[in-house]
């Protein structure tokens, strides 16, 4: 019923601090819940049912102070609470929004990089990254470019890319279902060092190099699972998915399957707002598992830095198998 958002920016050349994080959301988030609840319409906490907050993964220090903030909320008006997978809610705001039922997912963020197809209650990992994130690869590479952080570092990139003419072919880091991101990263920081102010190479040329790089094997492994699993329909997730340049790679090798990239319209296109970090993913999956019976205890109301997507068990969805490659249709 409401989506707002206060986001953290860092300086230019830097990168997002745990502990400068934590302290922005301790500072904003008193307006915000009260922001939150005037948008909805809400004349009080009174008309809350239950209160959701992300138990993980992320980084631990703004993680623990939106969890003593999801305490007190609960503890001073007397509300349940449940504990919500940031991985999980990403994916089912994208299913909520674009009304796709079953499909292999990339999920591509900041902090993760996972090929999830769902399967008994799971959200099964086909892949994944093997070390960085993609978004994590992309936000270091804009500070060795000294790309701005506002309104994102990877926004920044995907804008410089446009511009680039000349492709500078660089590691490509597919091992099998998994991808790894380190060595490209630093081929491309290494290049740019030894080349950029040289006039032979801009940051637009990088950019643009080292975005088709990945992009191709973030396609590549999910192109792979979709024919494991015998799916047609994909979706993106994750800040990540805001990329113009990804959506347009995605759909072009689902329709070739036969398939489509599920997005809000008709080009595929996911909205910016529900694929980035949002409150109403939060609320939204926090329903689901409190409709379906779940109510995290307060002695379990801890975050973790490391909580994987396919250690939930989605109970909010049935248990339809998907019929492997080749076999008869349920």
């Amino acid at each position: 019923m409401s989506n707002p958002r206060e986001t953290y920016v860092t300086p230019p050349g830097t990168g997002f601090l745990p502990r400068e994080t934590a302290k922005h959301h301790q500072n904003v988030v008193v307006d915000l819940a009260e922001r939150a609840l005037r948008d909805a319409g809400a004349l009080s906490m009174a008309d809350v049912d239950v209160v959701c907050f992300t138990k993980g993964p992320g980084m631990g220090a703004p993680l623990c102070s939106t969890a003593a903030c999801a305490r007190t909320l609960a503890l001073t008006h007397e509300k349940p609470l449940v504990g919500v997978n940031h991985c999980v809610a990403h994916i089912e705001m994208g299913r909520l929004v674009t009304g796709v039922e079953d499909p292999v997912i990339l999920y591509a963020s900041g902090g993760n990089t996972q090929v999830i197809a769902y399967n008994e209650r799971r959200y099964r990992i086909f892949g994944e990254t093997i070390d960085v994130a993609v978004g994590n690869m992309l936000d270091r590479f804009a500070r060795v470019c000294g790309l701005s952080n506002d309104p994102a570092p990877g926004y920044n990139i995907e804008q410089e890319a446009k511009r680039g003419t000349k492709f500078i072919e660089g590691p490509y880091g597919v091992k099998g279902m998994d991808v790894t991101l380190s060595g490209i990263l630093t081929f491309y920081e290494t290049y740019a060092k030894e080349h950029l102010g040289k006039g032979d190479v801009t940051v637009a040329d990088l950019c643009f190099s080292m975005q088709e790089t990945v992009f191709a094997m973030l396609v590549e492994i999910t192109e792979r699972a979709m024919a494991h699993t015998n799916a047609k329909d994909v979706l993106i997730v994750g800040g990540v998915g805001c990329n113009a340049r990804l959506q347009e790679m995605m759909a072009v090798m689902a329709r070739e399957r036969g398939g489509k990239l599920y997005g809000l319209d008709e080009h595929g296109r996911m909205d910016a707002r529900f694929c980035i970090d949002n409150g109403a993913m939060i609320a939204y999956t926090g329903l689901l598992q409190y409709l379906n019976g779940e109510v995290t205890p307060l002695e379990e109301t801890g975050c973790t830095q490391r909580f994987r997507t396919d250690e939930v068990l989605v109970t909010w969805r049935d248990t339809k198998k998907r019929p492997a490659e080749g076999s008869p249709s349920e």
